[in-house]
């Protein structure tokens, strides 16, 4: 088993606060695992309830103080799984915590759905927290820099769900990530909406996948598809709250000069990418490597950002003269930009983003120095 990053901070959560843990994340990056991991060492007496269960559901859904109560009676640690499948989740937490205020409570979520649900009712009242597929960091526990680099190929390729590595025939990587696409992830994504063609979807995806590390029209998305825009922006909305994509925005500081309006949009999981795309061609040999690379790296540093709780905020910056740069980082009082190159490439900062940012940092993240960069 992989050590998570966010172990010891869910542990020392649950020992030295009152508040509800939650926790969201995709399907199938180990939530569930975790969890139980955990709890496994713990002395209360738990109660792990699967929301999937009908009976669960109604209880958990009532308002009712009383049916709350008898559900939970003679247990320390109430454990919901999947709990966006509760209705009113937020309120019945709300009604739990403050009755019984010495009951510890977890809950996960495969979609941000749930924290539409929570949000309000449990102002002040929740620890969150996002599980990713597997990191670089973490894997940093268990492979010096060197295996890292060896097994790097595999990353790009594959990617970092848990389940992944425990295939070591390359068919059955590809099997798995191909029913982790169609089973799991849609499964989520058409439960939080009537989705009348499906099939859209599945054809934005693919666009998307061609795309990454490129500004994105929602209107031209949209001609593409026969959709409208507003439509387009409602589907994308879901893909990220299922974790499957994310957006970043441009960097400005009101320069008119800057491109700002279009957003560039991100897979979370290299491996989803390239099973949308039906190509697991190795990174040597794929004309997209530029791409997948630049993915694989801001991926990774927004993993490690979020463990490790750096609160900087992603961006990339570009503007109508073509000057640009991948990414950039802005928080603490820095501001940094970062050119990602596959190789060993090394890029000097744009003379228009040094004359503009005086005292702003400026690094190449390549394949020699990635690992400093996401770990």
């Amino acid at each position: 088993m992989i050590p998570r990053t966010i172990n010891n901070q869910i542990i020392d959560r649950l020992d030295n606060s009152d508040k509800i843990i939650v926790l969201y994340g995709a399907r199938q990056v180990g939530k569930t695992t975790l969890i139980n991991s955990i709890l496994e060492n713990r002395k209360e007496k738990i109660l792990s309830i699967n929301a999937d269960e009908l009976k669960y559901r109604e209880v958990l859904s009532s308002a009712d103080l009383y049916q709350l109560k008898r559900l939970v009676s003679g247990y320390n640690l109430l454990f919901i799984d999947e709990a966006q499948r509760v209705s009113n989740i937020g309120l019945n937490l709300k009604i739990l915590h403050d009755s019984l205020p010495e009951l510890k409570i977890i809950a996960t979520g495969s979609s941000f759905e749930l924290a539409n649900k929570i949000s309000e009712p449990l102002t002040g009242r929740i620890w969150t927290y996002i599980l990713f597929p597997i990191s670089v960091l973490e894997w940093g526990n268990l492979l010096n820099p060197f295996e890292i680099d060896e097994r790097l190929n595999e990353f790009l390729t594959f990617g970092m769900y848990p389940e992944v590595f425990s295939y070591e025939n390359e068919l059955d990587k590809k099997d798995y990530l191909r029913e982790l696409v169609q089973s799991f992830l849609y499964k989520d994504l058409l439960e939080l909406s009537q989705i009348k063609n499906s099939g859209k979807i599945f054809d934005l995806l693919r666009l998307l996948a061609h795309q990454i590390g490129s500004p994105v029209s929602y209107n031209e998305l949209g001609q593409k598809l026969g959709l409208s825009t507003d439509t387009v922006i409602s589907y994308i909305d879901l893909l990220e709250k299922v974790f499957v994509i994310y957006r970043m925005p441009g960097f400005s500081k009101n320069l008119r000069k800057e491109i700002t309006k279009n957003k560039k949009i991100y897979f979370y999981d290299t491996g989803v990418r390239n099973a949308i795309l039906e190509d697991f061609t190795l990174p040597a040999k794929r004309p997209d490597i530029g791409h997948l690379w630049e993915n694989f790296i801001i991926s990774e540093r927004i993993k490690r950002n979020n463990y490790l709780r750096a609160h900087l905020n992603p961006f990339f910056w570009r503007t109508y003269t073509g000057a640009e740069l991948d990414y950039v980082e802005q928080g603490a009082g820095k501001l940094s930009g970062f050119e990602i190159k596959w190789g060993d490439k090394i890029s000097k900062a744009p003379k228009s983003w040094v004359q503009n940012y005086p005292g702003s940092d400026f690094k190449t993240v390549n394949g020699k120095n990635f690992q400093d960069f996401v770990q």
